[in-house]
């Protein structure tokens, strides 16, 4: 019986990803297009497909708007500088290019796209999927289990890194994979500009887990 092995890609973190691996020498079309992002996430998707060859396969996108953080928590990444205009751009041509590939896109108003793909890969998990969510955001540490990994894709000359458990349990010195939201809640996410204790930063929130077991 063939493995079920179902991939769901991070579209937008993929995206910067690619646009700015080509920042220095950026990419464009005969019409002044800038295609950094387009080349760099279509390189991505068609070397997944080649590589790892998955039964089934998701493209997963933030929606457009304002999603329930953001009007539980105002100040939900207003830290952050505003989309480039080139990615704006690309979006739209990278959508048909992922409907050229016949791969289904998922994308639903008031939520993220971390929020669908963990929706996606603990629903899968219980259909005995393996299941591989491609992405650089280390929030989805939370979610690996026996069966979900996060997949890294290549950077900077490192090679993809497969997050499993072992991996999760080894560097962070945890107990159990599920820590890693108590970690999070501890230390807080300087890019999302969630605050987390004062003073309180990846190395004291794992020994304070170490020696008390949980958040409580």
């Amino acid at each position: 019986m063939t493995e079920k092995k179902l991939f769901l890609l991070d579209a937008y973190a993929l995206i910067f990803r690619a646009y700015y691996a080509f920042i220095k020498n950026p990419r464009f079309n005969s019409k002044g297009l800038n295609t950094s992002a387009i080349l760099g996430f279509t390189n991505t998707l068609d070397e997944v497909i080649k590589k790892e060859n998955p039964t089934h396969i998701a493209v997963v996108f933030d929606y457009p708007a304002k999603n329930f953080r953001s009007l539980l928590y105002p100040e939900y990444k207003a830290n952050r500088p505003p989309t480039p205009e080139d990615i704006k751009k690309s979006v739209p041509h990278i959508k048909e290019i992922i409907k050229s590939y016949n791969i289904p896109i998922f994308e639903i108003e008031g939520f993220e796209a971390d929020d669908i793909i963990g929706t996606l890969a603990k629903t899968a998990e219980k259909k005995d999927f393996k299941v591989y969510m491609m992405t650089p955001d280390k929030d989805f540490n939370q979610l690996v289990s026996e069966n979900i990994f996060v997949y890294k894709p290549k950077r900077s000359g490192k090679e993809i890194e497969i997050i499993d458990t072992k991996y999760i349990k080894n560097f962070f010195g945890l107990n159990e994979p599920e820590q890693f939201i108590e970690i999070l809640a501890l230390w807080g996410d300087v890019s999302d500009n969630v605050p987390g204790i004062k003073n309180i930063g990846e190395k004291t929130a794992v020994k304070l887990l170490q020696e008390y077991g949980n958040l409580e």
